[in-house]
């Protein structure tokens, strides 16, 4: 995948804020598998995130945190995830509804799964700004005792040195100062591959959502505290 590219793929958790994905074609090209039923107490996980959790133009069961759920479920523990993924949503939007969406919760989440970041890069937020955001949604996780895992972002170089450093630099140092678990660069598996991307170039395919999940699925488990 060209540098380009890969510039896309970062920047299209925002390129579809204004448009609704064709979720009803996606859906008749796949049939959902059986449920994955497990023993056990049930451990609630929150996926907060933008377009690449909400699964732009794919069924309903094919996205990162329904395909991370069954993967859980496969390895013995009763998982639920919560998609709470919104297609163009900015650090500032996740702050703005993350208190919400956890008052919202019927029980306090084992652990909550962060991955934002990528519309800002698009929009050119400055890091700062950005660093601010999730401190701000960091420091209320914090403050109601959720866990935390980080799914850290990259830019491409021709955002220019300065601010590649600064962002790129962001999500190992606040995972450092709040004591959050970290993927550094959580689309790794699949950036690299042009067939693991829809024909926009931009969002991942169902192959591609099972292989971040097969890469990040050890990270999710050793993040999750121990069942009691």
């Amino acid at each position: 995948m060209s540098i380009p590219l890969f510039a896309l793929t970062l920047a299209a958790c925002g390129s579809e804020v204004d448009e609704a994905p064709p979720q009803a074609e996606a859906a008749a090209a796949s049939e959902a598998p059986e449920e994955i039923v497990v023993e056990g107490e049930e451990r609630r996980i929150v996926a907060f995130g933008d377009s690449l959790f909400a699964g732009y133009n794919l069924a309903e069961h094919e996205g990162y945190p329904e395909r991370l759920q069954r993967a859980l479920r496969q390895a013995g523990i009763n998982a639920t995830v919560v998609d709470a993924g919104v297609s163009g949503d900015t650090s500032s939007g996740g702050l703005e509804r993350i208190g919400f969406l956890l008052d919202q919760q019927p029980v306090k989440p084992d652990l909550f799964i962060l991955e934002l970041g990528g519309n800002d890069m698009l929009r050119g937020i400055q890091p700062a700004a950005t660093r601010s955001n999730f401190e701000g949604m960091l420091a209320e996780l914090q403050s109601r005792d959720i866990p935390v895992l980080l799914m850290g972002m990259r830019t491409p170089p021709n955002y220019g040195p300065e601010y590649q450093q600064q962002f790129d630099a962001l999500y190992g140092d606040l995972a450092r100062e709040y004591g959050a678990q970290l993927v550094p660069f959580w689309l790794e598996s699949i950036y690299q591959s042009p067939e693991l991307f829809q024909s926009d170039r931009i969002h991942p395919t169902a192959e591609g959502i099972d292989l971040l999940v097969a890469d990040t699925v050890d990270d999710v488990q050793a993040a999750l505290p121990d069942a009691g």
